[in-house]
């Protein structure tokens, strides 16, 4: 597991993201134990508070869940996962149709596009 970080945001809204990719990618399975802080920070290469302050943001939403003395799990709402990753691709393709847009293609020209290129992948 690599981590990079750019510096054009703070490290942490990083690490949430990358944790969500894992999550909705299927890395992380629902109901996955995670790595303690410290070792998840040690591999980061990042200070422990900042992973901590990640991690409870991931409290936060719900994605992950504490259980006493036995550390962080990933959620196992898989209806939430699924909303998660729902949220994600619509945001993805709405970035997509907006640069689509912005150099003069219209809806139906993308749909085109899309389904040529798709159509020539195997």
């Amino acid at each position: 597991m690599i981590w990079e970080f750019s510096k054009d945001k703070p490290i942490y809204t990083q690490i949430i993201e990358y944790i969500k990719m894992n999550i909705i990618s299927g890395e992380y399975k629902p109901g996955e134990k995670l790595l303690s802080v410290r070792e998840m920070a040690v591999l980061a290469k990042v200070n422990p508070n900042t992973m901590q302050r990640a991690l409870q943001e991931l409290e936060k939403d719900e994605l992950v869940f504490s259980k006493r003395t036995s550390g962080r799990f990933i959620t196992e709402d898989k209806n939430m996962i699924d909303e998660l990753k729902a949220s994600f691709a619509k945001k993805q393709i709405m970035d997509f149709y907006e640069k689509m847009k912005s150099i003069g293609l219209t809806k139906e020209e993308i749909i085109r596009y899309v389904q040529k290129i798709f159509g020539e992948m195997k």
